[in-house]
């Protein structure tokens, strides 16, 4: 006997998880927990397109979920450079310290 969990617990997961992640990158001033908050956002979603793709029964949402955590692996290793060059020039990883990059 197989159960099944019904789509919209999915999607009120997803929808957590992308508050969730929401309210991390406004509130904190941390690069790094704004940036997991970023990629918890980027994970909801995915898990948005899965349930949609299960819904309808085709592959299109799996296939279009494969190309977000693709994007977002190359945000990743952009975004982390820039963390650490961030923080060997201000020995700080405060998100009020950015604007210290232009000059």
């Amino acid at each position: 006997m197989t159960l099944m969990v019904p789509a919209g617990w999915y999607l009120g997961l997803a929808a957590a998880l992308f508050v969730i992640g929401l309210v991390g990158v406004l509130i904190r001033r941390n690069i790094i927990v704004m940036f997991m908050c970023i990629e918890l956002m980027l994970n909801s979603v995915n898990l948005t397109l899965v349930t949609f793709s299960r819904i309808h029964g085709n592959l299109d949402g799996q296939v279009m979920s494969f190309f977000v955590i693709t994007v977002a692996a190359a945000e990743v290793t952009v975004g982390l450079a820039l963390i650490v060059n961030l923080f060997r020039l201000k020995a700080s990883t405060d998100a009020d310290d950015v604007d210290a990059l232009r000059a």
